[in-house]
């Protein structure tokens, strides 16, 4: 796993990051902090942080539009992250589906 790859699952380990993601994801022409703040359960410097967490992550992009900073979903990385947990799904069917074919073949013991 790439350490970009283990950014991203870090800055989504967080509850609070999670829920700024989704509300950025959600929001076209994107979101400030004090936007993010209102109605939150955490003050706007803490968005600040989380928000700056997302953008090393590669989840989250900041823009200036005149005295706000505004910031958008990124999806690349969360591609990728997708992509992983996807192959790690194959995966893990794949053992199942072989477990379950060896269950099966086994004799029965009644």
């Amino acid at each position: 796993m790439s350490d970009q790859l283990t950014g991203v699952f870090a800055a989504l380990a967080d509850p609070t990051r999670r829920a700024i993601y989704e509300r950025l994801l959600e929001s076209p022409i994107g979101l400030s902090a004090t936007e993010l703040a209102n109605g939150a359960s955490v003050s706007r410097q803490a968005i600040v942080k989380h928000l700056q967490v997302l953008a090393k992550a590669g989840l989250a992009a900041a823009s200036r539009d005149g005295r706000d900073v505004r910031y958008v979903a990124s999806s690349d990385e969360a591609l990728e992250a997708s992509s992983w947990l996807a192959e790690r799904a194959s995966a893990w069917d794949r053992r199942i589906a072989a477990l379950q074919a060896q269950v099966r073949a086994a004799p029965r013991r009644d």
